[in-house]
């Protein structure tokens, strides 16, 4: 059992339909058929939706996906129409809000990976592999890879986990031609985005897109090389063979599986409130995220 501790009501505005509730954002359809996007301020773990929200974590996740689209202009058309309010939205959703094209979404998870940990560190160790892709022996957590990879997972609903699939389980789901732009797409992206992280001092470990079609168009959607979407390390502190400290989410995971929460994540019983110490420092990297890719001051 997972998914929302409190699921919240969505809120409701003249001139605007509400399609879905996901684990951070509120998915609306205006008059002229573009999607409006809302990134609350809600933290998710452990396919669980926390009870805590994160301060100003809905702005920091819009306001860095809309200066990453801006970088990769060249490389991948993106969903962004235009980030004014609509009218009798709420004034709360300045600066987290969104309009965009509706695309034909393909329902595929795109993860790039430069380095290993996480998932792909489990199946390396069980199998020298990650997603059926062979790897050297005397890899480590934290490792940097050969060059980078495309990993992709199939997307689950709120409560479910992504489960990672082989690219050619990918081609055979949505077709030879359009794994391969997603592929291609994917580690073009990442490459670019690793090459400006790197001259900020920040490795960019890992990350996932979504891709959706306008007509033939392939456009890079939702949101783009967020700490809710990849794995940003200080580059100062990167030592393989052990947890990189981070800029995401990772703190509130920490927390929630120390002696200290009380939890225990293999029962059905919800995760608890985090404390306010944890809720500050998460709200902290996020802003340092931000503020270390971006070179601009938040405010």
């Amino acid at each position: 059992m997972s998914g929302f501790v409190e699921k919240p009501e969505p809120i409701e505005v003249p001139g605007l339909v509400h399609l879905h509730t996901g684990k951070v954002r509120e998915l609306y359809q205006n008059e002229a058929g573009d999607l409006v996007m809302v990134a609350s301020d809600r933290m998710s773990a452990y396919d669980w939706v926390l009870p805590t929200e994160i301060p100003d974590k809905g702005r920091v996740l819009t306001q860095l996906s809309l200066w990453w689209f801006d970088q990769l202009r060249d490389l991948a058309v993106n969903h962004v129409i235009s980030t004014e309010l609509p009218e009798g939205a709420p004034a709360d959703w300045a600066g987290r809000t969104l309009v965009c094209k509706s695309l034909k979404m393909v329902p595929v998870e795109c993860v790039a990976r430069g380095y290993l940990t996480g998932s792909g560190l489990v199946e390396y160790n069980a199998s020298r592999t990650v997603c059926g892709l062979a790897l050297p022996e005397g890899l480590v957590d934290g490792s940097e890879l050969p060059a980078p990879i495309f990993t992709p997972a199939t997307k689950a609903e709120v409560g479910e986990h992504d489960e990672n699939v082989s690219y050619e389980e990918v081609a055979r789901q949505v077709g030879a031609e359009t794994a391969a732009q997603l592929r291609q797409a994917t580690l073009a992206v990442y490459s670019r985005a690793r090459d400006i992280a790197r001259d900020r001092g920040i490795i960019l470990a890992d990350t996932k897109f979504e891709f959706g079609y306008d007509g033939d168009t392939l456009v890079l959607a939702d949101e783009v090389l967020t700490p809710d979407s990849s794995r940003f390390w200080p580059a100062d502190q990167w030592q393989p063979g052990r947890a990189q400290p981070s800029y995401d989410k990772q703190f509130v995971r920490d927390w929630l599986t120390s002696a200290e929460s009380g939890w225990d994540r293999r029962s059905e019983q919800p995760p608890p409130a985090l404390p306010e110490e944890v809720v500050a420092a998460t709200r902290q990297k996020y802003v340092e995220a931000y503020e270390r890719l971006t070179g601009m001051s938040w405010s």
